[in-house]
């Protein structure tokens, strides 16, 4: 994909949701004071990020009372970073980043699971014969930024399989999207850490890719909302708001009779990705991936099993990514507000 019909997972993009305020209609409470935030994402996708834009679209946002300004950054580091600068108030990190910036001491707390179903998938070429994850013992895995949350992921997956990073195999930072299928094209990856965006660009540019993710990792849900404990005392009402407009931009979404609008709603926070021909694809894969199982559904969104913590947490210890294991996992994330949100 060229950067002419496509922004860079590396791009730096301002994307403000005044731009398209004018789709909200009817919203007495838009004459309202506005309270500015900045939400960092770890990527442009507008799709990726289908609630957020659709709750900008209609309004959900103006009428909590807030302006959110969405800020694309390099990956979750990237965004945990801003978060700790002051540069953003609230962010959309993975769960394997947040433990580690934990782990170090930031007061990050996850607050919101965006993607109760995995976000990533390990993908090798329909024609290749590797067929589990050990079969890439020697191999080099094609990531999309060297400290995403995809990283985090995979490693888990291949400590699993009995390897070790470095001695059984390496990771190599690729980009998304074109660049991505050029690194399969060119063989300078045996497989690629691919997040749902990912797979239906490169579909899109006719790669056929197969999946080979362990069943068990599926279950590994992918980024969510995310602040730090010292802006939640600062600003009370943030997460409350930002979960409500949230909630109701994804039950817009899981319409389908309000495909059509929403993916004007996404198209308008990236017009350049509203142009392709994957966006529709796209938008179907991430309302499934953003819908809980069946298990969880009763939770409403935005719940995060403890379970689920535990298994990633476990494996983030197991691969290296966590030097010792959290004292308190609890301290890392939180369900009081999920409740409210769903209410």
């Amino acid at each position: 994909m060229t950067s002419t019909t496509r922004l860079s997972r590396r791009s730096f993009g301002l994307l403000t949701a005044g731009s398209v305020a004018s789709l909200a209609i009817g919203a007495p409470s838009l004459i309202r004071a506005q309270t500015a935030v900045n939400f960092a994402v770890p990527n442009p996708s507008a799709l990726t990020w289908l609630p957020y834009w659709v709750a900008v679209g209609e309004g959900y946002f103006a009428e909590e009372g807030f302006e959110p300004r969405l800020e694309a950054i390099d990956g979750s580091s990237a965004v945990l970073q801003a978060m700790s600068a002051g540069q953003a108030q609230i962010g959309a990190p993975g769960p394997g980043p947040t433990l580690g910036a934990r782990a170090r001491g930031v007061d990050v707390k996850f607050l919101y699971n965006l993607y109760p179903k995995s976000v990533f998938g390990l993908l090798v070429k329909e024609d290749s014969a590797y067929q589990t994850p050990a079969d890439l013992k020697g191999q080099v895995i094609g990531v999309g930024t060297a400290d995403g949350a995809e990283v985090s992921f995979t490693r888990a997956i291949l400590t699993e399989a009995g390897m070790t990073e470095g001695a059984d195999y390496s990771f190599l930072p690729v980009g998304d999207g074109g660049t991505a299928a050029v690194a399969f094209l060119r063989d300078e990856v045996a497989a690629y850490a691919g997040a749902v965006s990912d797979a239906a660009i490169l579909a899109a540019r006719g790669l056929t890719l197969r999946e080979i993710t362990p069943e068990a990792f599926l279950g590994f849900f992918g980024n969510g909302i995310a602040m730090l404990e010292s802006q939640m005392q600062a600003m009370p009402e943030l997460a409350p708001a930002f979960g409500r407009a949230l909630v109701r931009g994804t039950r817009f979404a899981s319409d389908p009779a309000n495909k059509e609008k929403a993916l004007a709603h996404c198209a308008a926070g990236n017009p350049q990705e509203g142009e392709q021909d994957y966006a529709a694809s796209l938008y179907d894969g991430v309302v499934n991936r953003m819908t809980p199982t069946e298990a969880f559904i009763g939770k409403g969104y935005g719940y995060q099993p403890p379970e689920h913590w535990q298994a990633i947490h476990d494996s983030a210890v197991a691969s290296g990514a966590l030097s010792e294991p959290i004292g308190d996992l609890a301290s890392v994330y939180t369900n009081e507000f999920v409740e409210g949100w769903n209410g």
